[in-house]
């Protein structure tokens, strides 16, 4: 997911997004213990899609407060 998508996304669609991709981390650490994960750097991309959710959430809180 890229910036330009992000910013396209509702603010619920953003929320809806943002805990989708805490439950994949979520599950992703669950399959490490049982030594399923193939790749590794989904944990990286996963982080920082939810990273970028947050950011674009919290600018829109920002702008909102601001006016």
């Amino acid at each position: 997911m890229t910036a330009n998508e992000v910013r396209k996304l509702s603010d619920e669609e953003i929320a809806v997004e943002t805990a989708r991709l805490r439950r994949r981390l979520l599950d992703l650490r669950t399959q490490t213990v049982t030594d399923k994960v193939a790749d590794n750097s989904q944990f990286t991309k996963t982080r920082r899609d939810v990273a970028r959710l947050l950011t674009e959430a919290s600018r829109r809180s920002k702008e909102v407060a601001s006016r």
